[in-house]
């Protein structure tokens, strides 16, 4: 059986009891951009062969927002599985962040698919601050529990 593939992510956070809030981050790219409820998610990305989660987590944040990683102490969020197969390992960290100076790396995709003409796109366009509730509305559903876990986590 083929083993699945393995994002780890963070959720930044910042306030406390009901003004706290997380990171959020949207994909970048033409198929994305239409797409604003379900599509959002944590800076996260796939973890190098060997690669520890938590190392993985802090490189891909700095990908996906152009900012170091906060210097911790991290919380572990746990794992879910998405969809797509794909599964996620998260952290939880507190910080603060200007969602208008994320500079995300970019990536070369094919669009349209199957046209074997290749496009290069931010990973991520935009950032944002979500309390809970606004987060359960962005979110990519399934990562709704790593959100929740991190809006409880003593930081």
């Amino acid at each position: 059986m083929a083993t699945a593939r393995r994002s780890a992510g963070i959720a930044l956070i910042r306030g406390d009891g009901l003004a706290r809030e997380v990171l959020l981050v949207h994909p970048g790219g033409p198929f994305w951009a239409r797409k604003d409820e379900g599509a959002w998610s944590l800076p996260k990305g796939l973890l190098d062969e060997g690669e520890e989660p938590l190392a993985a987590a802090q490189r891909e944040f700095m990908e996906e927002v152009g900012h170091p990683a906060p210097p911790g102490p991290y919380v572990p969020l746990g794992e879910i599985a998405l969809k797509s197969g794909k599964h996620v390992i998260a952290f939880a960290a507190r910080g603060e962040l200007d969602p208008a100076t994320i500079r995300s790396n970019e990536i070369d995709v094919e669009h349209p698919p199957r046209s074997g003409r290749m496009i290069r796109i931010p990973e991520v366009d935009r950032a944002v601050w979500a309390t809970l509730e606004r987060a359960k509305v962005l979110l990519n559903p399934a990562q709704v529990p790593l959100v929740e876990a991190a809006m409880r986590a003593q930081l």
